[in-house]
């Protein structure tokens, strides 16, 4: 699988670029992305929700009126969950909602997702990103020569690149990583991805 190389100006550069097509050119597995984005999903959550029960309540144990001649139900204490803060009964409590899943189908989820995005057009690959210093106003402009500057785009370098993830700060459509820490959810979550040469390489290393 080849594909072209174009510059940070959105000129072809004349460089192709050849993929393993068992990387990005396979079946996308519906059920596998799911679970994956499941997992990611999950693992976030932080599971700190809690309500007080009624054994937790602060009040008085006395009996809160005669049991009975009032015409109404029963009542045994104040801490009830039928009365105004009183506890609640079966609330939230603290717990972890993280789940593992095999290595290999992590791997399978992503390689689906970046399958399904070449075969729809929506991968870009850069000869390098060209950032010297912290500059948005270079940013923006790199984004609308490629054509994307209106669309939720992943921009993708080899290592962690401090100038381009500063650039790209205050761009709300605009969320930057490097290929050591892609992750499902944010490749998924893009209409446009854009790799780096050596970026690309990076991940079709770790998927293989």
């Amino acid at each position: 699988m080849d594909y072209q190389i174009i510059d940070i100006k959105g000129k072809e550069t004349g460089n192709k670029i050849s993929l393993d097509k068992n990387v990005f050119g396979i079946e996308s597995n519906d059920h596998v992305v799911y679970l994956a984005i499941k997992q990611y999903m999950a693992n976030n959550r932080q599971g700190t929700h809690k309500s007080k029960q009624r054994s937790e309540i602060i009040g008085s144990t006395r009996k809160i009126k005669k049991q009975k001649g009032t015409g109404t139900a029963r009542a045994g204490s104040i801490k009830s969950p039928l009365f105004r803060g009183g506890g609640r009964a079966f609330g939230p409590n603290p717990r972890n909602y993280s789940f593992k899943l095999n290595k290999k189908v992590k791997k399978l989820a992503k390689k689906s997702v970046l399958s399904m995005k070449f075969s729809d057009k929506n991968v870009i690959i850069l000869d390098k990103f060209n950032f010297k210093k912290d500059s948005v106003k270079e940013c923006l402009k790199m984004l609308t020569d490629l054509g994307i500057n209106d669309e939720k785009s992943l921009l993708i370098s080899a290592d962690k690149n401090v100038h381009l993830l500063r650039s790209s700060k205050n761009l709300k459509k605009v969320n930057v990583t490097n290929s050591n820490e892609i992750d499902i959810y944010s490749l998924l979550n893009a209409n446009k991805i854009v790799f780096s040469k050596d970026a690309i390489k990076n991940v079709e290393t770790l998927l293989k």
